[in-house]
């Protein structure tokens, strides 16, 4: 389907008889809520009181980068680049969370959303975006596909998901990446603390939550993971393909026309 003939952006509801998920592409392309057995899963934008926040519900792509960049700086073939900073000292989380994206396409059980990436100051490489949310009997699974234009790009991206805060969490990683004084994650694998966390880890596993009495399994093909469980309310699981500040320990570089895709899925246990 051509730009021009991209569907209206209201939010967007998919529903099985046990799954019921709201898309809501103008507010960052993200999954506003998801409901499974009729338990709301994801801290919605009327429980944190503000309808547009960017950050702090549903579950948003974090694209062209997730989590910090330290400073907004890095360095991509020998040129120095500055990312506006919005958070603290650093650039958090890309710009698809805070923007308009188009729906491609969209049914009853699946919606295609696309982003064209700015080429400006905000993010100096331009390419493009499509995310594919599709339900079914148990769960969502949501794909995400990021595709360079005429010239190559660093990326890394994943889902950052505010879940409701869970009476239980099973997560198991093997390493977590070591933060400095400044917050900011480093090349150094650690041995993994008690919690509570904001930390990305290395992880294999399916995480399980159990929320509302409905137990949820989150997997994903990436073994990047950030938990930040400090929040009373909320625990975010965020798997991605990177570590913050990726751009700077653990670079992805796609040639132009080269793509990368992930997936994430929520599903009851």
């Amino acid at each position: 389907m051509d730009d021009n003939d991209a569907v209206p952006t209201t939010p967007v509801r998919l529903t099985t008889t046990r799954v019921d998920a709201v898309v809501d592409p103008a507010r960052g392309g993200r999954l506003a809520q998801l409901s499974i057995g009729g338990t709301a899963l994801l801290v919605g934008s009327d429980d944190i009181g503000d309808s547009t926040a960017a950050t702090g519900w549903g579950s948003f792509p974090m694209v062209p980068w997730a989590g910090r960049i330290r400073h907004g700086r890095f360095r991509f073939d020998g040129v120095d680049h500055q990312l506006p900073i919005n958070f603290g000292d650093h650039a958090i989380h890309g710009v698809g969370f805070t923007s308009h994206w188009d729906v491609a396409d969209v049914s009853a059980r699946s919606a295609d959303l696309h982003l064209r990436l700015p080429s400006d100051r905000s993010w100096p490489f331009g390419g493009r975006v499509t995310q594919r949310f599709e339900v079914d009997a148990t769960g969502l699974t949501t794909t995400m596909s990021v595709t360079a234009d005429d010239r190559a790009m660093p990326v890394s991206f994943g889902w950052h998901p505010w879940f409701r805060k869970p009476s239980s969490l099973d997560f198991f990683p093997t390493a977590m990446y070591r933060r400095d004084d400044e917050h900011v994650a480093v090349d150094d694998l650690v041995a993994v603390p008690d919690g509570p966390w904001d930390d990305c880890f290395l992880n294999h596993d399916p995480v399980t939550l159990r929320i509302g009495g409905q137990t949820i399994r989150v997997t994903s093909d990436r073994e990047h993971w950030v938990v930040y469980d400090e929040r009373p309310y909320a625990t975010c699981v965020e798997p991605q393909t990177g570590p913050p500040d990726a751009f700077n320990i653990a670079i992805r570089r796609l040639e132009p026309g080269e793509s990368l895709t992930a997936w994430y899925r929520i599903a009851a246990a």
